[in-house]
């Protein structure tokens, strides 16, 4: 039973801590549309979309008034296209892209996400049609986003698609020029990707899943760090208390919301997603909390510790609050959608190394980090590798979504606006790793990997 001072506490995390629901993601199973005709299979792909989330956006607005929480995004995750559309033969899956960018502009999510391929192990040529199909599709869309997975803990690296990525992204890049290369903020690396993320770049539908399931993504950076300034001084047990406790509080809200979405839409509930994640608005960061924990600057000596003691406590505390927990869940560091991240890489506290260690102890890993336009392709690889394999030694998602701006260099910034907000153009080592990345293959996985 939620009591009276539980509902005004609540409320005034609504009202004056920007406590919300970040998203509320849809997940449809592509499998039984699979047709060895194009055409055929954007048609059966477009019904099943917009047949299974056509009162979605309603729905969720709905509930939002009801209760009084926002619920900031609505979106939708698919079956990764390249396990949808191998039967067609297609070279290009750019149609594909372009019919859900219609049906989810129908629809009125703001992005779906699954134009993606699962390649960790092996590459088929349907993997091969669909990521040479991203530089275009993401430069032709404007809801759509890509992801590819090409690592896991018991399968190792597959360092062929990892080469090949650095010059996709750099194309991307080149051909949203216009727009602060926009393209490559819709595009993510993963090693041990999660297939039921609500959040974007990388969520897709898994294929163990129900054929439709509603995922929640709960988000509130400023309750916490208000929370925080009440320990101020204090232990790290009175600190990880607080913490544990605040996260308890916002992931019952996120709970409710995510019951009523689900039975009002008469779908499977799926996970609550407990990862923080920040937007560019004051009083919304995660450098903010780094810095209430302690740490004048994020990026400082003790960052990494307390981006490990938040996400630790993060997760202990929302566990306990939730019927099914999943995605990523810990605590995102996006440098363009924190506007306190934003301020410490523009003073240079915060690096783009200092970022990768920090992506040890933290939900995902590099995300939306902008760097030179001029940045080779080679160390755009090189990038990803070293985050791909941290997340295969540490048994952990981790991810990558950098944007070389093409045209601009270290001192500029770009503008995407929105919850993308803006990114400072972050240096990187100038030296080259083009001998590594060169050599192809797979990493074999870990010796700690084999557990049968």
């Amino acid at each position: 039973m939620i009591s009276h001072l539980e509902i005004l506490e609540t409320n005034k995390m609504i009202r004056e801590e920007n406590l919300d629901i970040r998203t509320v993601t849809m997940g449809i199973d592509l499998l039984d549309t699979i047709s060895d005709d194009m055409d055929k299979l954007c048609t059966k792909i477009y019904d099943k979309i917009a047949l299974s989330a056509e009162n979605l956006v309603k729905v969720a607005d709905d509930t939002a008034s009801k209760y009084g929480i926002p619920i900031v995004n609505k979106r939708i995750a698919i079956t990764p296209i390249a396990l949808v559309a191998g039967a067609t033969k297609a070279s290009s899956y750019v149609p594909i892209a372009k019919m859900l960018d219609k049906v989810s502009e129908q629809i009125g999510v703001n992005f779906i996400g699954g134009f993606s391929a699962l390649v960790d192990k092996g590459y088929n040529e349907s993997a091969r049609a669909l990521i040479n199909s991203i530089p275009e599709a993401l430069s032709e869309t404007e809801r759509v986003c890509a992801s590819v997975n090409v690592g896991s803990t018991r399968t190792g690296i597959n360092m062929d698609v990892v080469k090949v990525l650095g010059n996709t992204i750099k194309e991307t890049s080149k051909l949203t020029a216009d727009r602060d290369s926009i393209g490559s903020a819709k595009f993510v690396v993963f090693c041990n990707a999660a297939d039921d993320n609500p959040f974007m770049a990388g969520a897709f539908h898994g294929v163990g899943q129900n054929d439709v399931a509603l995922h929640v993504g709960v988000s509130g950076p400023g309750v916490v760090k208000k929370a925080l300034e009440q320990v101020k001084g204090q232990s790290f047990e009175a600190m990880c208390e607080c913490i544990k406790r605040t996260s308890f509080k916002m992931t019952r809200a996120g709970q409710l919301v995510a019951a009523e979405v689900a039975n009002t839409l008469g779908v499977p509930f799926g996970i609550i997603d407990l990862s923080l994640a920040p937007t560019p608005a004051i009083g919304d960061s995660i450098a903010e909390i780094i810095e209430e924990m302690g740490i004048e600057v994020t990026g400082a000596p003790g960052t990494t510790l307390a981006v490990a003691v938040l996400n630790d406590c993060v997760k202990k505390g929302g566990v306990m609050a939730a019927s099914r927990v999943g995605g990523l869940s810990g605590a995102f560091i996006p440098v363009s959608e924190d506007h306190a991240m934003i301020k410490a890489a523009e003073i240079g506290a915060l690096t783009l190394e200092k970022l990768e260690a920090m992506s040890c102890v933290c939900s995902v890993g590099l995300d939306m980090v902008a760097i030179p336009g001029d940045t080779t392709a080679s160390t755009i690889s090189g990038i990803i590798a070293d985050e791909m394999v941290i997340g295969m030694i540490n048994g952990k998602t981790t991810a990558v979504r950098i944007i070389p701006v093409h045209g601009k260099g270290v001192g500029e910034s770009v503008e995407f606006g929105g919850l993308l907000g803006r990114a400072p153009i972050m240096a990187v080592n100038k030296y080259s790793c083009e001998g590594i990345i060169s050599r192809g293959g797979r990493i074999p996985a870990p010796i700690h990997s084999f557990k049968n």
